[in-house]
């Protein structure tokens, strides 16, 4: 059983490591490789969508993202810098910023959705349907038992 939990681990690592890279060569060959984290720019795209156009606090962000507020605050200001985002204060509480799209930015987004639709085909490539189906039910579960609390055993 040993075995196989390093071997799977090894497969796990090696699985995000590829994704990972496979994204970036899509993103390069796309001319997106300045957007620094193409999930925030589309969750700042939905945020935008709201009747308020507010977007999610920087903790918020950072939560949906499994990342640091640290991180989030980096990668806002790269884009900022690199015109996908402006700021601007919010009307209804002075002490936080709008932060929207500009058409720079919306442009981006479509093209981070393109190039993950295409590395998710090719990663997906020759299941079954029945198989992509039970494979997202493993991946829940293991989901589940990584954000699920369990008390620490003492020895």
């Amino acid at each position: 059983m040993e075995t196989s939990f390093r071997e799977m681990d090894l497969l796990s690592r090696s699985l995000h490591q590829a994704h990972r890279a496979a994204v970036q060569a899509e993103l390069s060959a796309a001319g997106l490789e300045r957007v620094g984290h193409p999930m925030l720019v589309s969750i700042l795209q939905s945020a935008g969508d709201s009747p308020d156009g507010q977007c999610q606090a920087q903790r918020e962000l950072a939560d949906l993202l499994h990342i640091s507020p640290a991180a989030v605050a980096n990668s806002l200001k790269c884009l900022e810098r690199d015109g996908y985002i402006r700021r601007e204060p919010w009307q209804k509480d002075a002490r936080r910023n709008r932060v929207m799209l500009t058409e720079k930015g919306a442009a981006a987004v479509e093209g981070c959705r393109d190039v993950f639709r295409r590395v998710s085909a090719r990663m997906m490539a020759g299941f079954s349907p029945e198989e992509l189906a039970q494979l997202a039910q493993f991946q829940r579960r293991m989901l589940d038992n990584l954000t699920t609390d369990f008390p620490i055993k003492k020895e």
